[in-house]
């Protein structure tokens, strides 16, 4: 029983997993802990109702479980959403290992994890993301068949991020369309904010078609790399949501919207590959509507990479890869103009449409 007051940032104590406001009804939370191999990951599951839950797994240096379990919860919840809105009959999740990818990523530790991943016999199904390798998922292949994103030499599609990128490019030609009356990007000004694999290739969709490219990233060694190779400026400014460009894409982490930042934002279209953009959906996607400043939603843009790991447990080869992703740019295009006609955030039309189908199949399900 507790006998004294807490502040309400303290509430989370208590409820710790319940009680987070990124809590939507999750069906399953699962924490996992190995003391030899040094594991400790959480997996979030959030619906299965279209199907196993896919999603792939983070390896970050987290400040502490909390924060650690807030982005699992957040980044499952999308990717329903991004399954749902694709057409995909898969459900959300996603996990998250707490520590260096850097330092203290070992295959045993990967090994272990694919045991805990196993022990849900299918009803999440892991794949790569930040701090990861397609030479993790190989590892994590070899003790669990719940896993794709493997070796396109172990019978995988490889890694997914040139197809995240190439989605992204599409769902940003869409919101070009829509803002400018042309899809086309040359001279088009645009801030890629992360340059990992995602936001390498990005660089160079871009550059190919003639864009300004203008590059940030924590990874100094990664920002000469990239400008060396594609001739992208390296942004030595200090607040980069100030500065006056056609297009700000987020490839980094999530949250970067938010009350700091959504009010500074200059940038007349935001599309970007980094997962939860707005820190929160509602109260900035309204601002950004408000500010003028077209929002592609993230769920539904960087949705290629779920489509590359799909074709391996549908057993479709690259043809329909690339056709399913081409199609981000008609499905963008398609909410961008239903959020102008229905007076909605960009950010909620997509969401209506993704919930409406998860919603028609549990309607489905429970009358069969």
């Amino acid at each position: 029983m507790v006998s004294e007051v807490l502040n309400t940032n303290e509430l989370h104590k208590i409820d710790p997993v319940f009680g987070q406001l990124s809590f939507d009804n999750h069906e399953q939370i699962v924490f996992c802990n190995d003391k030899d191999s040094g594991l400790k990951a959480i997996i979030g599951i959030h619906n299965t109702v279209l199907g196993p839950a896919l999603g792939g797994t983070r390896m970050w240096q987290y400040n502490n479980e909390w924060e650690a379990l807030n982005d699992v919860l957040r980044l499952s919840r999308g990717m329903s959403f991004k399954a749902a809105i694709t057409g995909l009959n898969l459900g959300g999740g996603k996990a998250v290992i707490i520590g260096d990818a850097k330092t203290q990523k070992t295959p045993e530790l990967m090994r272990r994890f694919g045991e805990f991943v196993h022990s849900l016999s299918g009803k999440y199904i892991t794949a790569e993301d930040v701090g990861m390798e397609t030479s993790d998922m190989d590892l994590v292949r070899e003790v669990t068949p719940y896993v794709t994103g493997i070796s396109e030499s172990k019978g995988g599609a490889g890694n997914p991020s040139p197809i995240t990128a190439y989605g992204v490019f599409m769902g940003m030609k869409a919101a070009a369309k829509y803002k400018f009356g042309t899809d086309v990007l040359e001279d088009r000004s645009v801030i890629v904010q992360g340059i990992g694999h995602v936001g390498e290739t990005l660089v160079e969709h871009l550059t190919n078609e003639g864009a300004k490219v203008i590059i940030t990233d924590i990874n100094e060694e990664r920002l000469n790399e990239v400008s060396s190779k594609y001739g992208a400026q390296i942004y030595r400014g200090n607040d980069i949501y100030s500065e006056d460009v056609d297009i700000y894409a987020p490839c980094a982490l999530g949250a970067t919207i938010n009350d700091q930042t959504v009010n500074k934002i200059r940038a007349k279209i935001i599309a970007g590959a980094a997962n939860n953009q707005l820190e929160n959906e509602n109260i900035h996607g309204k601002i950004l509507q408000g500010n003028g400043i077209v929002y592609a939603p993230d769920f539904l843009i960087n949705a290629g990479g779920i489509i590359n790991v799909y074709a391996e447990l549908e057993n479709y080869g690259k043809t329909e890869i690339m056709r399913k992703t081409e199609n981000i740019y008609n499905t963008t295009l398609e909410i961008l103009n239903n959020a102008d006609l229905n007076n909605l955030t960009t950010h909620q039309a997509a969401l209506n449409i993704a919930q409406g189908r998860i919603d028609a199949r549990k309607k489905e399900n429970s009358s069969n």
